[in-house]
């Protein structure tokens, strides 16, 4: 309960004293007259706040105590007691995990202020917590096939760096869930994730959604505003869809990875920063630095450690847990009991395209909890898909004739690598097409295949 509180004194007179005026303002409280006592009711009931004597006479002390509480994982803001008390021992106790100290004889006033303080901190801290909580079970990477259990040990391994790093992969397939990854297995952790899509902002404003703007620096700017640099100062700076960003501000974008620091639109006051960039694009950077709509020193910036999120077609052993996963999430999510996909919708999961990849999935599992008022889903009562990989449709949702003619050129080049073992040589030779200019144009596609070739 958060309006518990245990009070641990081997003085008789202070636990009434303390009970009797925590309980006037509205506390239940609790008493113990050894340390010992205090630990096992720790171990059977919630408390917010427990007050603790340092000095227990017999037995254990409250430092020991302490201690041991926080060995058993007790939650409640522990505030120390002590008649005795000096700065040393303030300190022990500060960094064994106590709220804070008072010392004897006891103010009311100010032990009723502490304990008020303790409470509404700890369960501030809980609430939180919860919040952590959530938050990791919706950006959860979902996949136990080789490539994300390859995928995770790389971010294990790059976490901890402050190193630049670039995810490529197509739209859908989870690239802000790899760098929300890497922001909670980093030293910045604690710090904030910032983040930005440069495809979603007008090409107008996105210098100043970078970089801030001063008072008056363009119609409008009726305030300083502060960029997402200078907000991720000593966190974390999320550039998504890194290849929509226009040549101007890619210009003063190499300025501030190369030096740290930027003016704010309108302001010739420099602002220093330290921000680790992660950036992240589905579009192959490659063909547009060849046509001159990106920078290649910059693409050289951002691709200090290059991370490629497979498309969800190729790992189609994860599509079970995906499902299972979305499931879960959006039955909870909407008050519904989950649903049971039986083994032949699976499979038709399994057998689609997925040109949306796991945003595509996750939308029609969402669409089935809502709509559909059946326990059991089986593969009539799927949504309509799209073909399976060994017949691949032709689709109209492509804005440009390029977009069509890169992902019919991406299907074509999977099927034959599959056909081939993914030997790279084999199937250049069947497709009628040199081997580098093969391998040229699956980096392009955003096709990673280890080579077998012989």
């Amino acid at each position: 309960m958060q309006n518990a509180i245990l009070i641990v004194d081997d003085e008789p007179g202070i636990r009434d004293t303390l009970s009797g005026v925590l309980e006037d303002e509205g506390f239940t409280v609790a008493t113990a007259a050894t340390g010992e006592i205090c630990l096992e009711m720790a171990r059977t009931h919630h408390y917010g706040c427990i007050l603790l004597d340092i000095w227990l006479g017999d037995g254990i002390d409250g430092l020991e105590t302490l201690a041991k509480l926080k060995d058993q994982g007790v939650d409640a803001a522990v505030v120390m007691i002590s008649g005795h008390g000096n700065i040393e021992t303030a300190v022990r106790s500060t960094k064994l995990g106590a709220f804070d100290f008072i010392e004897k004889p006891l103010s009311i006033e100010r032990t009723v202020v502490t304990v008020k303080n303790a409470v509404r901190q700890r369960e501030l801290e809980r609430v939180n917590e919860q919040l952590q909580s959530e938050i990791a079970e919706h950006y959860v990477m979902v996949g136990e096939s080789v490539a994300m259990r390859a995928l995770r040990k790389q971010i294990s391994i790059v976490a901890p760096t402050d190193g630049r790093v670039l995810i490529s992969g197509e739209s859908g397939t989870g690239k802000e869930l790899v760098a929300r990854a890497i922001h909670s297995q980093s030293k910045r952790k604690n710090s904030l994730f910032v983040e930005i899509n440069s495809a979603a902002i007008p090409e107008e404003l996105v210098e100043s959604e970078l970089f801030g703007h001063a008072k008056g620096a363009f119609s409008g700017a009726t305030t300083v505003k502060k960029g997402k640099f200078e907000v991720a100062d000593g966190a974390t700076l999320f550039l998504d869809e890194i290849g929509d960003m226009s040549p101007r501000v890619q210009a003063k974008m190499l300025r501030v990875l190369e030096e740290q620091r930027f003016e704010p639109v309108g302001s010739n006051t420099p602002v220093s920063v330290d921000v680790r960039v992660i950036s992240a694009t589905n579009k192959p950077l490659d063909s547009l630095i060849d046509n001159g709509n990106f920078r290649a020193d910059l693409f050289y910036r951002l691709n200090v450690i290059p991370f490629q999120v497979p498309p969800l077609r190729e790992r189609p052993e994860d599509i079970p847990l995906l499902v299972d996963h979305f499931n879960r999430r959006f039955s909870s999510e909407y008050g519904k009991q989950p649903k049971d996909f039986t083994a032949d919708a699976l499979e038709s999961l399994q057998a689609n395209n997925w040109l949306g990849n796991v945003r595509e999935l996750k939308n029609t599992i969402e669409r089935i909890v809502i709509m559909s008022g059946k326990g059991k889903i089986t593969a009539v009562d799927l949504p309509e898909l799209e073909s399976t990989l060994e017949t691949p449709a032709i689709s109209f949702r492509f804005p440009t004739f390029k977009d069509a003619t890169d992902a019919y050129q991406r299907e074509f080049i999977l099927h034959k690598l599959t056909e081939f073992d993914g030997n790279v040589a084999k199937a250049a030779q069947e497709m009628g097409v040199d081997r580098s200019h093969l391998y040229r144009r699956m980096r392009n596609l955003g096709i990673q295949v280890k080579s077998t070739d012989s």
